[in-house]
């Protein structure tokens, strides 16, 4: 049911007891009455929070609302349903832009239908430009094609206006000069950059407070000397052109929060100074070298995981006066494996511990392991998760997990105490 049959609703059957006049018992004030005291501008912002296709056909409800969306302030263009009728879409797209009366645009969110035979770089460009005009503040582009990349059009990239971007399959050309001034939020899925295009978007951000890559590959170091970004999140690591051994730096003395999240392959990220961090998410899942084609268990697997090892270990290094962590399966594996090996975790100073993974005994083993580590640990949540789809894991990984098939987890944990935790949610 569309946003218009609930207007339609609230307009004709809706009666409010409160404006209820009797004249005898016979004579009632409708709530058409009452929606006609109502302000245009304050009906232009209830249009404004409907999808745009919803706000232009309610000029069918009366002449008064004939013309009211033309001063919608917020688009929501989506094209979810149009995979067999791009051209309506696109036809759409210009009509409500052509009858747009609004001075000033709050959000401007796209969502192209997929249709690989049709290619949108020209259409996306006069749109963009569009918003541009109109002092745009929040842009959002949504694709569904990955193998499309909608190149970022010249005229956003130096939208003094601009506050927030989304956007889906970007590209981004090298001749293009990037300044936001006012530009606090980034995200970008689906994205191939390379070193020099990260440079350059985060020196033309100086303003930039929170950035998130979906999907990303091409770039190796990312260094974040702005003091104003405090939030960095990397989920996914997308192999866009073939396997590269090279490690992602990360420099970012100023981060407070950091995310690493879903799959990154067998990509490491070394952090080389996060100092500042109070917060970090490490839900990442790092896959053996065997998984991929064409490489060979015997040759580089054993060294492979000793490196991931290292790596964890380096990360609870650089993360010992992070007050909060969340954890997931891989990472409290590993956290076992180490164990196993004899290596022990630095003290951390984390108060609150997330636990995010589905509950096998050689992760839970992990934890009790972590847990050692926590001496002024105040809160642990515990979020189950449901099995992953693929859990691949090699055989060197399995003979490392089947050796805590012998242990005995209560013998495990025996010797953890926790003097001041208060908080264990359910």
């Amino acid at each position: 049911m569309d946003s218009l049959h609930y207007i339609k609703k609230w307009r004709c059957n809706v009666r409010d007891p409160m404006l209820t006049k009797r004249v005898g018992e016979v004579e009632e004030e409708t709530l058409d009455d009452r929606i006609s005291r109502i302000p245009d501008a304050l009906l232009v912002q209830i249009l404004s929070l409907l999808p745009t296709k919803d706000a232009v056909a309610s000029c069918v409800l009366s002449k008064r609302w004939r013309y009211l969306w033309n001063s919608i302030y917020n688009f929501h263009l989506a094209g979810n349903s149009y995979f067999n009728n791009v051209e309506n879409f696109v036809s759409l797209v210009n009509h409500v832009l052509t009858h747009s009366t609004c001075s000033k645009i709050k959000k401007f969110q796209l969502d192209l239908p997929y249709n690989p035979k049709y290619k949108f770089d020209s259409n996306i460009e006069l749109w963009i430009s569009f918003s541009v005009e109109r002092k745009v503040e929040n842009v959002v582009l949504c694709s569904c094609d990955e193998d499309v990349d909608c190149e970022l059009p010249l005229s956003i990239c130096t939208c003094s206006s601009l506050i927030t971007l989304d956007w889906s399959c970007c590209a981004i050309d090298k001749e293009s000069v990037i300044e936001w001034k006012s530009f606090m939020s980034l995200k970008l899925d689906y994205i191939f950059i390379d070193n020099d295009d990260i440079a350059k978007i985060l020196s033309g951000c100086p303003a930039l407070e929170t950035l998130e890559l979906c999907a990303f590959d091409g770039f190796r170091r990312l260094e974040i000397t702005s003091s104003n970004l405090k939030r960095l999140t990397l989920d996914r690591y997308w192999w866009f052109y073939g396997r590269a051994d090279e490690p992602l730096v990360i420099i970012a003395p100023h981060l407070q929060h950091l995310e690493f999240l879903g799959d990154f392959e067998y990509l490491k990220c070394r952090l080389v100074n996060v100092s500042s961090l109070v917060s970090a998410r490490l839900t990442l899942n790092c896959t053996c070298v065997t998984e991929i084609a064409g490489a060979d268990e015997v040759d580089g697997c054993a060294d492979y995981h000793q490196d991931f090892r290292k790596l964890v270990l380096d990360y609870f290094q650089k993360l010992s006066n992070a007050t909060e962590l969340t954890i997931g399966r891989w990472l409290a594996e590993v956290v076992f494996m180490l164990q196993l090996k004899g290596v022990s975790l630095p003290k951390l100073r984390c108060r609150c511990l997330t636990l995010e993974m589905y509950v096998t005994k050689y992760n839970l083993y992990g934890v009790a392991s972590l847990l050692q580590n926590l001496p002024l640990l105040e809160t642990l949540n515990i979020d189950l998760r449901a099995r992953a789809l693929n859990d691949f894991r090699c055989q060197l990984e399995l003979r490392y997990l089947a050796k805590g098939g012998s242990i005995n987890l209560q013998s495990w944990i025996s010797n953890i105490v926790f003097p001041i935790l208060k908080n264990v949610p359910a």
